[in-house]
C-alpha cells in the first residue's frame, strides 16, 4: 500500500477497536452463567458438583487467555514493526472470529475442552490492541497522544456500553425463542470477521519499516526482564502491572459478585456493565481531553489512581441498585482515566522506531498481570466469598498508585 495520508487510518482503527470491544463485551454477562450460576438453565456443570468448583474452573478458563497473550503480544508487536500494522491487525481480528466459533461449538456440545481451546486461540491473537495502539502512535504527535489514546479508551467504553447489553439480550430465550447461550458467540464471530475485512480493505498503512528486523520467538520473558532494565519506562510498566492486576481481580468475578449479592441474570448484568461503560466513555472522551489541556499525564494519573482505588473499595457499600449505580459511576470515571493514560505515557517515552515493540511489551506486562488474578479469584470466591476478589483488587490498584507516586517523575 502506498503511503498516502496515514491519518485517514484513524477512524478505521477506532472503529476496529469499537467492533472488537463489542464482540468481547457481548460475552461478559454470559460466560459466568456457565460455571457460577446453578440457577441458570445454561449451567454446564453437574448439579451435584460444589459451586466452589465452578468458581475455580471459571477462574482457570478466564486465565488461559492472558497466559497465552503474554507470549503472543510481543510477537504481534514485532511483526507489525516488520510488515506493517494493517496486515497484522486484520489477521489478529480474523483469529478472534475463529476463537468465538470454537467457543460456540463448545457450548453446543457442552465441551469444556473446546471452551479452553477457544480461549487459547483468542489469547494467541489477543495482542491486537497493542498493534492498534502502535498505529495510533505512528500518526500522532507526542503532545497529542494522551488525547488520541483517550479516544481509544472511548472506543473501548462505547463497545462496553453496547456489547454487554447485546450479550444479555441475545442469550435470553424469553425475549426471542430461538436465542440461546451460544447466540452471542455466533454474533461476536460475525462482527470479528467483518472487522478483519474492513481493516484489510479500508485502513491505510501507518508504518513503513526502514530496516529489516528478525522476529524473536518466545522473547516474552526476556522482554519483561528488558522492561525492568528500561530506566525511563520501568516505573510505568510496574504501575501498569499493579493497575491491571487490580482491574482484572474486579473484572474476572464482578459478574459473580452481581449474581451473588443482587441475584442478577445475564440481562441485568449486561445492562449494568453497559451503564458503567457510559461513564468510561465520559471519562475518556470528555474528561481526558479536557484535563489534558491543563495537566500532563503525570498529574492526572496521580489523582486517577488513588480515586480508582477508592472506587473499587466503594463496591462494598451498596446493598441496593441505587447505591450500585453510584459506585459504578465513581469506579468507571476514575479508572477510565488511568486506562487511557498509562499506555499513552509509555508510548510518549518510547523511541519512534520501536513503538510496536514497546506497546507490545506493555501489553505483555498487562497480560502477565492478568494471569494470576482469575485463578486466585476463583479460589477466593470458593473459600471466602464471591465478593472477596474486590478486596485484593483495591489493594493492587492502591499499590499502583504508591509505585507511581514514588518512582515516576517528569522528564526534563
Amino acid at each position: 500500500m502506498h503511503k498516502s495520508n496515514p491519518r485517514r487510518a484513524m477512524p478505521v482503527i477506532l472503529f476496529a477497536i469499537f467492533l472488537d470491544l463489542i464482540s468481547y463485551g457481548i460475552l461478559v454477562p454470559v460466560v459466568p452463567q456457565l460455571f457460577a450460576n446453578p440457577a441458570s438453565p445454561y449451567y454446564v456443570l453437574s448439579a451435584t458438583m460444589p459451586l466452589g468448583y465452578g468458581y475455580i474452573l471459571l477462574g482457570f478458563l478466564i486465565a488461559i487467555f492472558p497466559v497465552i497473550q503474554f507470549f503472543s503480544a510481543p510477537i504481534l508487536g514485532q511483526y507489525s514493526d516488520i510488515h506493517g500494522r494493517r496486515r497484522v491487525l486484520s489477521l489478529a481480528l480474523g483469529g478472534t472470529a475463529v476463537s468465538f466459533v470454537v467457543f460456540a461449538f463448545g457450548i453446543m456440545f457442552k465441551s469444556i475442552s473446546l471452551l479452553f481451546i477457544s480461549r487459547a486461540i483468542g489469547g494467541i491473537v489477543g495482542g491486537n490492541i497493542s498493534v492498534a495502539q502502535a498505529a495510533i502512535a505512528d500518526i500522532t504527535k507526542p503532545s497529542e497522544r494522551a488525547r488520541h489514546f483517550g479516544l481509544i479508551g472511548a472506543a473501548y467504553g462505547v463497545g462496553f456500553i453496547i456489547g454487554p447489553v447485546i450479550g444479555g439480550i441475545l442469550s435470553d430465550s424469553s425475549l426471542v425463542s430461538w436465542f440461546t447461550i451460544a447466540t452471542p458467540f455466533w454474533v461476536a464471530a460475525s462482527l470479528s470477521a467483518v472487522n478483519s475485512f474492513l481493516v484489510y480493505t479500508l485502513m491505510n498503512e501507518t508504518y513503513f519499516p526502514e530496516k529489516e528486523v528478525v522476529i524473536s520467538w518466545g522473547k516474552s520473558i526476556l522482554d519483561i526482564i528488558r522492561a525492568y532494565g528500561m530506566k525511563r519506562l520501568r516505573p510505568i510498566f510496574a504501575t501498569n502491572f499493579f493497575f491491571n492486576a487490580g482491574i482484572t481481580f474486579v473484572a474476572t468475578f464482578f459478574s459473580v459478585y452481581l449474581i451473588d449479592r443482587f441475584q442478577m441474570s445475564q440481562l441485568g448484568i449486561g445492562y449494568y456493565i453497559g451503564y458503567a461503560g457510559i461513564w468510561i466513555v465520559i471519562s475518556q472522551a470528555v474528561l481526558v481531553p479536557l484535563f489534558s489541556r491543563y495537566f500532563d499525564e503525570i498529574a492526572m494519573l496521580r489523582w486517577s489512581l488513588i480515586l480508582g482505588t477508592m472506587g473499587i473499595f466503594s463496591f462494598y457499600l451498596p446493598h441496593s441498585i441505587t447505591g450500585l449505580l453510584l459506585t459504578g459511576a465513581f469506579f468507571a470515571l476514575a479508572n477510565g482515566i488511568s486506562m487511557a493514560l498509562l499506555p499513552s505515557l509509555a508510548s510518549r517515552r518510547a523511541p519512534a522506531n520501536i513503538q510496536g515493540e514497546i506497546l507490545g511489551i506493555n501489553t505483555s506486562v498487562q497480560a502477565l498481570a492478568q494471569t494470576a488474578p482469575p485463578v486466585l479469584s476463583g479460589f477466593l470466591a470458593a473459600t471466602i466469598a464471591p465478593a472477596a476478589p474486590v478486596y485484593i483488587a483495591g489493594a493492587a490498584v492502591g499499590m499502583a498508585w504508591i509505585v507511581f507516586i514514588a518512582f515516576v517523575r517528569r522528564e526534563r
